[in-house]
């Protein structure tokens, strides 16, 4: 299978924006073995930004914008430094690839992106990608790695996308809240009631929420691409979510084929 995974602030950091060492090292040997059971893994990266006020020993909170470029300056070296290593030593290659919206949205740019990393997953590379937000503002105002991760997904034609986050799924209701809110496990289409389900809950660390996750869906469900919310506090999650189980929710595709014209078209 060729997976897109990615993986929010919550899952790599703790509150205090240092790297949950735990937790990351875990994941990247798991991310390891599923790649040596001959899946193609791409990353996409959230947690410059958390990693590099952390370093820099600021607070989290109401940051203004050029504090958070130079703290992701800071935090996305820390954060490939600690890839590097962690799959370094199962023995893979990770590459660092950082995007501006223009590298979907220019046909030159996106033509570039594609060639690279289909290259990449040949030589059977790990890319990690992140939004640059050294550069660009866009991801740090409105929190859209959940996007990028559904336009990677769509991109190299993935057969699955895996949102890690710090729930466990759609609920019905804010499970913080809500004690009889219940985890929805499978949706097959997304309907105004499951938009309204999102709200619009973020981490402290993180500047995303659950509707741009069920955005993200809208957009590789449409394209034959399976996508799943799962817990990223327990890694090995993602063992489960490949067999076709797991605590998480799952959002089944459209399954495209073609007619006696050769057009795409839902089945």
């Amino acid at each position: 299978m060729r997976i897109v995974i990615k993986v929010g602030t919550s899952t790599l950091a703790h509150n205090t924006g240092l790297l949950n060492i735990k937790r990351v090292e875990n994941m990247c040997k798991v991310i390891s073995d599923l790649k040596n059971a001959g899946n193609e893994i791409i990353l996409v990266s959230s947690g410059a930004i958390g990693m590099g006020l952390g370093k820099l020993g600021l607070e989290k909170g109401d940051n203004d914008i050029p504090t958070k470029q130079a703290a992701a300056a800071v935090g996305q070296s820390e954060l490939m430094y600690t890839y590097d290593k962690l799959f370094s030593e199962y023995n893979h290659t990770v590459a660092q690839i950082l995007m501006t919206g223009a590298y979907v949205t220019i046909e030159d740019y996106g033509k570039n992106l594609n060639n690279t990393l289909f290259k990449l997953l040949e030589l059977g590379v790990i890319p990690i990608i992140n939004e640059n937000d050294t550069v660009t503002t866009d991801e740090i105002v409105i929190g859209d790695n959940d996007t990028l991760g559904a336009t990677i997904a769509n991109t190299v034609k993935a057969d699955l996308l895996i949102l890690l986050s710090d729930i466990d799924g759609l609920f019905t209701g804010d499970p913080n809240k809500d004690k009889n809110a219940k985890r929805i496990e499978v949706v097959e289409e997304i309907t105004p009631e499951i938009e309204t389900l999102a709200g619009n809950r973020t981490s402290v660390l993180g500047t995303g929420g659950m509707i741009t996750k069920i955005n993200a869906a809208k957009m590789v469900t449409s394209n034959g691409i399976d996508m799943v919310i799962a817990n990223g506090k327990n890694p090995e999650v993602m063992y489960d979510i490949l067999d076709g189980k797991g605590v998480c929710t799952r959002f089944v595709s459209k399954k495209m084929k073609e007619n006696d014209r050769g057009e795409a078209i839902n089945v």
